[in-house]
């Protein structure tokens, strides 16, 4: 069995992923009907969506706590590429829903949803979204609560003592070990994802994304 892993493990993760995304094609095609398959890709999300907030909190906070004063730092770099990456995806979201429109049926509840009247609603729900309950954001995976508490946390723990930084950079490390772990499993995350996709949707969900790129 160990073998078998280090075998598994020795092949390249996006040959592993293009294997998984294979297998669920045909897997969606042969028996659409068996639909514990589709547990693997919502097993795979959660577990993406439970560990990236904590994970984010401890490595902010523990890259702060441990900075040595007067000592060059490259986190405004970091923040700065952080809100510029959210930035650009958000420009490259709209531009591509311009090129390639698609269809999407929406609940009664995300129908009846208020947009935001005005450029005051929007910065109110900005700034109350960064000052969040520290618990309530890790639950809501509240990006912007996460790294303004883990900033002041970090800048606060600066005057602690080097077990507490230790011990908060050793939880970092462990978690950034846990993503590997979640990572490595992709491949059935995406088989259990195409196989979900392929047996509601058919094989013709995927010839349309095709036929809309050309």
């Amino acid at each position: 069995m160990k073998q078998l892993i280090k075998k598994w493990n020795e092949i390249s993760l996006v040959k592993r992923i293009i294997c998984g995304l294979i297998i669920g094609i045909i897997l969606g095609l042969a028996v659409p009907q068996i639909t514990v398959i589709s547990l693997l890709g919502d097993l795979f999300v959660g577990a993406l969506r439970a560990i990236a907030p904590i994970l984010v909190l401890f490595l902010v906070m523990g890259a702060l706590a441990n900075q040595k004063e007067g000592k060059q730092s490259n986190m405004k770099r970091v923040i700065f590429l952080y809100l510029l990456g959210t930035f650009l995806a958000g420009c490259v979201a709209v531009a591509a829903s311009f090129l390639f429109p698609i269809t999407i049926t929406l609940t009664e509840t995300a129908s009846e949803a208020a947009a935001p009247s005005g450029i005051g609603e929007v910065l109110n729900s900005l700034l109350m979204s960064i000052v969040s309950n520290p618990v309530d954001a890790l639950a809501n995976a509240n990006y912007l609560g996460i790294l303004a508490w883990a900033v002041l946390l970090g800048i606060a723990l600066r005057k602690a003592g080097e077990g507490t930084k230790n011990s908060i950079m050793q939880i970092a490390d462990a978690l950034s070990q846990i993503v590997q772990w979640v990572i490595s499993c992709a491949p059935f995350g995406v088989l259990g994802l195409v196989f979900t996709t392929i047996s509601e949707q058919g094989l013709s969900s995927l010839l349309g994304y095709g036929r809309s790129i050309h």
